[in-house]
């Protein structure tokens, strides 16, 4: 008989939804098909850097809400998925919802978002919570995260937005404790 103990099996069932949370991104609907996520999933270790990245932030802008976030992270994140988008227009001739006339204006300027990246991050970050939330996985999507890995060049250097998503299984959610 094989007796599975909870505590030693949470973890890695945190990554498995984590896994799937990526295939949800990856498959949510994206403008013209064009697909510029960039993705990973850190553990251990490699949350404790980004988490010391946002405690950095926090200290060197004198912004407590990354010093809150890199602890709430810090304490409670079995998993921290990372999803992110590459700035690339859709070379639409009509559109100018970025506020430039066009894609082919709005491509001299490389580092101004494209709505469609930025609206396609948001569906796909929607999609992949909602796989955490069907599990029953705690999470919260925390810009802080994702500026911390931006920092880190954790994504190709071409990821210009990444929102974070750390994931726990405990009895309270840790990326709720807000003091501050």
């Amino acid at each position: 008989m094989a007796v599975y103990s909870e505590t030693d099996e949470r973890k890695n069932t945190v990554v498995d939804v984590a896994k799937k949370m990526l295939v949800a991104a990856r498959t949510a609907p994206k403008g013209k098909g064009a697909d510029n996520l960039e993705m990973a999933i850190l553990t251990d270790n490699d949350i404790r850097l980004v988490a010391m990245e946002m405690r950095k932030i926090g200290e060197q802008k004198e912004y407590d809400i990354f010093i809150r976030d890199a602890d709430n992270i810090l304490n409670g994140a079995d998993a921290l998925v990372l999803i992110g988008t590459h700035i690339k227009t859709l070379g639409l001739k009509i559109c100018g919802l970025c506020g430039f006339a066009d894609c082919a204006t709005k491509e001299k300027y490389p580092l101004v978002p494209c709505v469609y990246n930025t609206a396609d991050l948001g569906i796909a970050v929607g999609s992949a919570v909602s796989v955490a939330a069907d599990h029953r996985i705690d999470n919260r999507v925390m810009y802080t995260a994702g500026m911390a890995a931006l920092n880190l060049d954790i994504l190709s250097p071409s990821v210009r937005i990444i929102w974070g998503i750390p994931l726990s299984a405990s009895s309270k959610n840790p990326f709720f404790d807000r003091k501050k």
